[in-house]
């Protein structure tokens, strides 16, 4: 199958956070709704043929700095709020969708209900992404035109391939069967539409060769901190080798698990509450965040893919909030993913990830919202500290850094893999137990699949992690049943696992095969 792919608009955003500026190239991609040659013209702001306007490190470095932009727009992007922690959360089993009602955020509340469809679904992640794999085909073409030296540019195109699997990988997670291309199109502009199989068969090598050549450093300086790194291709690749269940490709996922451990780049957080303060940003335990900044902010409501801050602690916070805990009367949540009373209470006793991740406000009045529980997200919790400096709307522009890979998804990665490969128990048991004794907890006896899980849902509550857990080891159709308040009335089946196209797209390909959800 084939289908036209629409892209959104480059807006003129210069993202920059802490100690990266992202200086975002000014080409232009026009956002159309049909299958015309306009959604693919390339501009440049001089005017001169971009062969001659390509050809330095500064003008290749904009290219790349666009490439890496699509990473902040799922929270909201001017069409819609995909945020990828709400998105992957309202899926699983620990938070319900809250909002004004069970119509705000329709396609939230249906995909939650698994009776998601065309009209309610992810739609924008589509365009987002597929945005952020035309970019990096940009980067790729620019860099082999010659310009700047040879070890920018080689490090150049790693980075933009490195990106470019991984908005395939999100793509792929959450679509499954999508349109596949690494090169930008031509007329007619149409990609084959593969099954995620044949995704998958096509991301893996390609990841296995930007890790072979060995372009990227482990670990950024802080200078460069957002780059995607050699560290982040490990993790991803173990990510997509566990979820694919690709038993052959393990034993080289433990290696690079190995590899990150062995390293002195990366080590556990001795405070797991501290990881989640802005002085926590990249710290020892962080692999790969996406950077966010309130400072000088230009996101503001009419130019949401500018440079700015992250709305995602608007949407998961109270509304009309009285003042206190470190947030101001006045500073307004919209009650987006209420925690469940059981999630906290999964936490046991003395875990010290709980009073870091359960954020407890039943002491405070304010204006309840459907489904809430006076329960919510601490990691992402809002402060005003964290969008004092925004000049623009300050409830768009929070300066929490979303956080993607961390150093105890390495141990508990090394630990599942050397258990699914027969290793050693005893480094299997270490690996899983440096998490656990860290959240000040006796540890376990045994390393086994089941315990891992359990310190994976107790260590990544509400990092997008545990939906994804339960559908690849096989816990999805027991645990995401209906509950007992009424709200979840469906199950989820094995069809369930990807969730359906946007009907924008099936109209502007009629060739284009839904789904089976």
């Amino acid at each position: 199958m084939f289908t036209c792919l629409r892209v959104k608009n480059q807006e003129n955003d210069n993202d920059m956070k802490k100690n990266i500026f992202w200086a975002i190239a000014t080409s232009a991609l026009m956002f159309t709704t049909s299958c015309d040659d306009s959604f693919l013209e390339v501009n440049n702001p001089t005017g001169e043929p971009l062969e001659e306007y390509y050809t330095s490190e500064e003008t290749l470095e904009e290219a790349l700095m666009s490439a890496y932009s699509p990473l902040h727009w799922p929270d909201w992007d001017g069409t819609a709020y995909n945020d990828l922690t709400v998105d992957a959360e309202i899926l699983g089993d620990d938070f319900w969708v809250g909002g004004s009602s069970i119509t705000d955020n329709q396609h939230w509340h249906k995909l939650f209900n698994f009776e998601g469809d065309g009209n309610n679904t992810l739609a924008t992640l589509w365009t987002d992404f597929y945005s952020g794999i035309k970019r990096c085909n940009d980067v790729i073409k620019y860099c082999s035109w010659g310009g700047a030296t040879e070890e920018y540019r080689t490090k150049c195109v790693a980075q933009a391939r490195l990106l470019r699997v991984y908005y395939y990988n999100i793509l792929w997670h959450y679509y499954g069967n999508v349109p596949f291309y690494l090169e930008n199109l031509e007329l007619p502009y149409t990609a084959p539409q593969l099954t995620a199989d044949e995704i998958y068969a096509q991301l893996l090598p390609e990841l296995e060769d930007i890790i072979a050549s060995n372009v990227l450093p482990m670990r950024w300086p802080a200078t460069d901190a957002g780059r995607v790194s050699q560290a982040m291709a490990y993790m991803l690749y173990a990510e997509m080798v566990m979820y694919q269940k690709d038993s052959e490709r393990y034993p080289k996922a433990l290696a690079y698990m190995k590899e990150i451990i062995s390293s002195s780049d990366y080590e556990l957080n001795p405070d797991y509450a501290a990881i989640w303060e802005e002085s926590g940003e990249w710290c020892k335990e962080s692999i790969f965040e996406v950077n966010y900044d309130d400072n000088a902010a230009q996101r503001d409501w009419g130019t949401a893919m500018y440079a700015g801050g992250s709305v995602l602690p608007t949407l998961i916070s109270p509304n009309t909030w009285p003042g206190g805990d470190g947030w101001n009367a006045g500073e307004d949540g919209w009650g987006f993913l209420p925690m469940r009373v059981e999630t906290m209470e999964m936490f046991p006793e003395g875990d010290l990830r709980r009073d870091a991740t359960v954020w407890d406000v039943r002491e405070y009045s304010y204006t309840e919202r459907y489904q809430d529980t006076h329960l919510w997200l601490k990691k992402y919790r809002p402060y005003s500290d964290n969008n004092k400096d925004c000049p623009t709307s300050k409830n768009l522009n929070y300066n929490n850094n979303k956080r993607i890979y961390r150093y105890a998804e390495t141990l508990l990665n090394a630990a599942e893999l050397t258990v699914l490969t027969g290793g050693n128990a005893g480094d299997a048991l270490n690996y899983l137990n440096q998490v656990r004794t860290r959240a000040g907890l006796k540890g376990y006896n045994e390393c086994n699949i089941d315990n891992i899980l359990n310190e994976r849902h107790l260590e990544f509550c509400g990092e997008g992690k545990r939906y994804f857990d339960l559908v690849r080891t096989g816990y999805a159709a027991t645990t995401l049943v209906p509950d007992k308040y009424g709200y979840r009335t469906n199950s989820w089946t094995e069809n369930k696992k990807h969730i359906p196209l946007a009907q924008s797209e099936l109209d502007a390909d009629p060739t284009l095969v839904q789904n089976n959800y």
